[in-house]
């Protein structure tokens, strides 16, 4: 079976096509085109111009992508019906119903959230139980993986800003542009992660123990670098940047290593656009090494918004004997991660 999926959640049009066996997915296009050129200039994500951008995109990237795959039409075609941007979601979910209908496919809307753990079985191949460790600028996510076509559990959230939302801002804050995620990995490698003692945030005795909240760190470093600079001092950009990477790695790899201990698997997963960060994966890494987990990350290519992830998640959702979604669905751009598909 081949399957297509096409993303449009954000600032990415993507579209992926994947062929299926019944137990394991293989890529066979994904093509990308992103608007985040159009949106550094205004520091973040505008929803009207990713909306613009994504009716310029979509029909050139689904050529491009059936050109690489080889194909003429899928078998199948799933989309990102949610979460993300409402104006964004109804550009890939229009061409989705229009292809599913023109090509008569059946059409599965499937959730944005599982793609990102589901297309890490491109590289590493089916999935056992694990932990999963969702980490990109809108959401940041610990779950539990028992079967790819079912609905996630959901072991803790943000409570406030998201990690990768909260990296665009102390870049803002030190003048490195958007995106502020690789511009901070990229000060903070000549930077000392020690140099200065930003909080840990949710993480005592008594807080949610999956749960994470990175709002006070962002008010922490935008805090210090006002003293700074109030005390005529020069503030060290790459220190800032290395010891905030820092305190959110720490945060984010102990909360998902104590999970995967007190779940009882041996398996952690990462995905999602912040987990190409370096210190993430470095500590991550070494974590899980020492705990006897085993840790499977998807080349950063796939760990940022792309078709294949949806295709890959449609995959299994369609193995799992899930229905065709009608061409009446609508777009949910609050979908809980708890929910696969609609």
């Amino acid at each position: 079976m081949i399957v297509m999926g096409i993303e449009s959640s954000c600032d990415e049009t993507g579209v992926g096509i994947v062929s299926w066996d019944g137990e394991a997915a293989t890529l066979l296009a994904d093509e990308v085109a992103s608007s985040v050129d159009q949106h550094a200039r205004y520091g973040g994500v505008v929803p009207e111009v990713a909306s613009r951008a994504h009716l310029e995109a979509i029909v050139p990237t689904m050529s491009r992508a059936r050109e690489t795959a080889g194909i003429d039409r899928p078998d199948a075609i799933a989309v990102t019906i949610g979460p993300g941007l409402a104006g964004a979601l109804l550009v890939g979910v229009a061409a989705a119903k229009a292809y599913a209908l023109a090509w008569d496919v059946p059409l599965y809307a499937v959730n944005h959230l599982g793609g990102h753990v589901a297309v890490d079985t491109l590289e590493h191949g089916p999935m056992p139980a694990s932990v999963a460790l969702l980490v990109s600028g809108g959401h940041t996510h610990l779950l539990g993986i028992d079967d790819l076509a079912r609905p996630l559990d959901e072991l803790g959230t943000t409570i406030d800003d998201a990690a990768g939302e909260a990296f665009d801002k102390v870049a803002r804050l030190l003048d490195l542009g958007y995106p502020g995620g690789p511009a901070l990995d990229a000060a903070a490698r000549d930077g000392d992660p020690g140099a200065i003692a930003f909080p840990r945030g949710l993480t005592g005795p008594r807080d949610a123990p999956y749960d994470f909240s990175f709002s006070g760190l962002k008010t922490a470093v935008a805090r210090y670098v006002e003293g700074e600079v109030r005390a005529g001092r020069e503030v060290s950009v790459p220190d800032v940047a290395a010891s905030f990477q820092e305190a959110v790695a720490d945060v984010l790899t102990a909360k998902a290593l104590r999970a995967c201990a007190e779940r009882g698997v041996s398996t952690l997963v990462l995905g999602g656009g912040a987990t190409a960060n370096s210190r993430i994966r470095s500590l991550a890494s070494e974590r899980a090494d020492a705990a006897g987990v085993a840790l499977r990350v998807p080349k950063p290519r796939l760990c940022t918004d792309n078709g294949a992830m949806v295709a890959t998640l449609g995959a299994h959702v369609i193995g799992g004997g899930a229905p065709p979604s009608p061409l009446t669905v609508a777009t949910d751009p609050g979908m809980s991660v708890q929910i696969s598909k609609l």
